[in-house]
């Protein structure tokens, strides 16, 4: 049975992200890029996947294992102690002298702490989610393995042979083993390239490029800076934030994988590998306040490039290289425990979703209020956008949640009230041209729909949307907008509660329990509403129950079964983590420091 996702530590590159199990074994891989095709992906097939196997040679009841990232970086440390020895792994994606490298390099350091342990290790190439037949090729330089374009090679310091298995039992493979022993230190590396010719790095720099990897995490956790509370946890949720900004082009992934599925009877499996205007205007929010100069800077430029490329309407998503996203296709592989489809692309890349013009906007915004200044284009660009939401948004639409019903959804509509509050501002102060009086005007005229269409006395509470009884977490994101900081969101939080709520968790929307995992994002979202209404003691007590709901790294996927605790959905997720970053920084804001001392 294929591991649980909350087993799963992410290392990555900038370009590429890792998922390495607390047995040691990586199941996902894609290289170079994370929206190449996997070669490894046991994630989502078990049989033909491919992994990379390293782990002492002893069952597993006889190992204990204990893990964690290096202090301060995206480096993965694991700790294995059986009754014969104590070894240590290090994980990481190596960066180059000069920033990220050329070619994908994966490397994993073995130390011997004490005694003497056997450690086994194999390499099974998969068939990039069955599209290509790996095989192994012997050349004067080591042993290549090829599958479909993608080519790597393994190479190592004391690692043991590496004996090719042409006939393993799902496919080609490599396997070796060595001892360990007290002080000794042992090096084996993937170093891979997709349509590129191969380099064969030499071990030793592969070793010391371990090194200067957890050197440069640490730089960049220099740069961080945030003073309040939860300081730990922040850190940690802004590293694994951190992973999923694809440095070739500043684009913010949503998730590292594709597929991982919401519920256990299928369905609603989707690819996250692709870049939200949504993901990046809260994550541009998050960056500013952290002082994080240059991902701010490379996330705005490509959204907004990107977006004038395939204008003028805007695209709920695009590719992490500033295209448009594929439509879905699927992939004959089982998925996860068996639960499919598998697929590449997303069905949502053209919907009308209106939010996504309050997501623009408030990026600009953030941009604008750190000191910085927009470009003549993006500032006439901007202008248009109001005026487009001013046009548009009486219309129906796909909603935040990306519903193949196009209706009236409140939280689409309280997202149109944002994009005029801020495009408002931008013109104040002088940003943006355009005619703020009929922004203005427009902005009044959405409040008064709200106040008519999207509030239920009965319920008392924001709807779904209009004509309906339905509830939706994502009005929540609405407190800290300052769309409503009163009594109306106090009592929607309750009602949220109450219809929506398992304990600290919550499901999106009405109709969810019944159909899928609660939702982390809006668990948090929850405690940042609570602490913009005034609710400052629940605020801190549900976020204390969150906290320890990530897995024992410190990572949050999509959704969390509130029965298990297990972790559903994609992995990592941006969302998930962007939320709770969120929330922490709103209670820094608003909750008195008397009641943070001790966070």
């Amino acid at each position: 049975m294929s591991r649980s996702v909350e087993s799963y530590a992410p290392i990555g590159d900038g370009r590429t992200v890792a998922l390495v199990g607390v047995d040691g074994r990586i199941d996902w891989l894609p290289v170079p890029n994370l929206t190449n095709d996997p070669v490894f992906a046991r994630l989502l097939d078990e049989k033909t996947g491919g992994c990379f196997e390293l782990t002492p040679d002893l069952p597993a009841s006889e190992i204990t294992v204990h893990r964690r990232y290096v202090p301060d970086t995206n480096v993965l440390e694991t700790t294995f102690e059986t009754s014969r020895g104590t070894i240590r792994v290090t994980d990481a994606l190596v960066s180059g002298v000069a920033g990220r490298l050329p070619w994908a390099e994966l490397a994993r350091r073995v130390e011997g702490v004490d005694g003497e342990v056997r450690v086994r290790w194999r390499v099974h190439p998969g068939t990039s989610l069955r599209t290509a037949a790996p095989w192994i090729d012997e050349t004067p330089h080591g042993y290549v393995v090829r599958s479909g374009a993608t080519a790597f090679t393994i190479v190592g310091l004391d690692h043991g042979a590496a004996d090719p298995d042409p006939d393993g039992e799902t496919g080609p493979e490599l396997v070796g083993s060595f001892v360990t022993s007290g002080g000794s230190r042992h090096v084996i590396a993937l170093a891979a390239t997709h349509e590129e010719p191969l380099h064969f790095p030499d071990p030793h720099n592969v070793d010391s490029g371990i090194d200067r990897t957890i050197d440069n995490w640490r730089h960049w956790s220099e740069v961080f800076s945030y003073e309040g509370p939860y300081a730990e946890r922040m850190q940690r949720n802004a590293l694994a934030l951190k992973l999923l900004i694809y440095s070739p082009s500043g684009a913010i992934a949503a998730a590292a994988t594709t597929s991982l599925p919401e519920n256990r009877s299928g369905g609603k499996n989707w690819d996250y590998r692709f870049a939200w205007v949504r993901d990046l205007a809260y994550t541009a929010h998050a960056l500013v306040r952290f002082g994080l100069r240059e991902e701010t800077q490379a996330a705005l430029s490509w959204m907004l490039q990107t977006i004038r490329k395939h204008g003028p309407e805007l695209h709920v998503m695009y590719t992490l290289d500033g295209e448009l996203v594929p439509a879905p296709t699927r992939h004959h592989v089982p998925g996860w425990r068996g639960i499919g489809p598998v697929v590449i692309g997303n069905p949502a890349h053209e919907q009308l979703q209106l939010g996504v013009y309050g997501d623009l906007i408030a990026i600009c915004r953030t941009y604008v209020d750190a000191g910085n200044v927009l470009d003549i284009g993006t500032a006439r660009m901007l202008a248009g956008v109001a005026d487009r939401t001013c046009d548009l948004w009486r219309n129906p639409d796909s909603g935040m949640w990306e519903l193949p019903d196009e209706r009236h959804y409140i939280s689409s509509k309280m997202g149109c009230w944002k994009a005029l509050e801020d495009a408002c501002a931008l013109a104040d102060s002088g940003a943006i041209p355009g005619s703020a009086v009929r922004w203005r005007a427009e902005q009044r005229r959405i409040r008064e729909w709200i106040d008519k269409h999207g509030w239920s006395e009965e319920r008392g509470s924001y709807l779904f949307y209009a004509g309906g009884e339905e509830l939706d977490t994502s009005v929540l994101l609405h407190a800290p907008s300052g769309f409503d900081r009163g009594e109306r969101m106090s009592s929607t939080i309750d009602a949220l509660g109450d219809e929506l709520g398992a304990g600290p968790l919550l499901y999106r929307y009405s109709g969810m329990p019944g159909e899928e995992h609660t939702f982390v994002a809006s668990a948090f979202w929850r405690v940042e509403a609570l602490a913009c209404v005034g609710r400052h003691e629940e605020a801190l007590e549900l976020l204390d129950e969150l906290v320890e709901r990530s897995n024992d790294v410190g990572i949050f996927s999509e959704m969390i079964d509130a029965d298990d605790g297990s972790a559903w959905g994609n992995t990592p997720q941006a969302l998930s983590h962007l939320a709770f970053l969120g929330a922490v920084m709103t209670i820094r804001d608003v909750v008195p420091p008397e009641l943070l001392r001790e966070r």
